[in-house]
Formats: C-alpha cells, sequence, structure tokens
C-alpha cells in the first residue's frame, strides 16, 4: 500500500497530477467499441458500458469529430497505490474535499487504485484544497 499511517488515523495518500488532457464522451449503449481510445501513445484509458451508455475517457485528442457529446479537457489526479482492499472511505474523503471547495469530479477506479478527473480550469484549485489534507506529489 502507498500510504503512510500515524497513529491517529487513517492512513495519508499521495496523489499526483496525470500530465495528459483527457476527455470524456458519453456514446450510445449499443455503439461498437471505440478502437480509437487505444493509440500508441495513450496512457489513460476507459470504457465502461452499462444498459444506459457507453462512456469513455481518452486523450483529448483522440476523440474524433464525430463524437457529439464529448467534456473536455480534463486532467488526472492519481492516487498513489495499490490501496489495500481493507481501507474504507478513499473516495469519499477525495471527493468531499473537492465538494467542500466546489469543484465537480469524476471518477474512476481500478483494482489498485483511483484517479480523479477534474476540468483543467479547477486544476489549480483541487491541487490546493487536496494539498491541505493530502500529499501531492
Amino acid at each position: 500500500m502507498s500510504s503512510s499511517r500515524d497513529a491517529s488515523g487513517p492512513p495519508r495518500l499521495t496523489l499526483s497530477v496525470a500530465p495528459e488532457r483527457l476527455a470524456i464522451a458519453r456514446l450510445d449503449p449499443d455503439a461498437a467499441f471505440p478502437v480509437w481510445v487505444m493509440h500508441s501513445e495513450a496512457r489513460l484509458w476507459s470504457v465502461t458500458r452499462t444498459p444506459d451508455e457507453l462512456s469513455v475517457v481518452c486523450d483529448d485528442g483522440a476523440v474524433p469529430p464525430s463524437v457529439e457529446r464529448v467534456e473536455r479537457p480534463f486532467r488526472a489526479l492519481h492516487v498513489h497505490g495499490p490501496l489495500d482492499w481493507s481501507l474504507a472511505g478513499i473516495v469519499a474523503g477525495l471527493t468531499a474535499t473537492l465538494a467542500a471547495a466546489g469543484i465537480p469530479v469524476f471518477v474512476i477506479a481500478t483494482f489498485d487504485t483511483d484517479w480523479l478527473l477534474v476540468r483543467e480550469e479547477h486544476l489549480d484549485r483541487a491541487v490546493e484544497a487536496l494539498g491541505a489534507r493530502f500529499t501531492i506529489k
């Protein structure tokens, strides 16, 4: 686990800002898998299908002009992991901190860790808010 713990409470998480500018797109639930996310330079992408939609997170420049519903640009804050599965409230603590600062967030959870996506215009405020409670590298 990549966090430190003191005797008084939960672990102090460490986060880093990823350099990529990202986009979040919404496709119809029956759309074909968006192979355009898997280019060789892609370092972060996520595709989630539900009965109601196909959500895509990828490099901002990878979204084809034909995609009508896309939000951009976003930046990602990566929680250093892997995180122990017994830990509770990690996302809640992170998102509550951002909510208190009035910053909307889009969360991606992976097997090892969590990623917080904020609009690029809110990045500096997000880093400042999170830095008051967590370690930012």
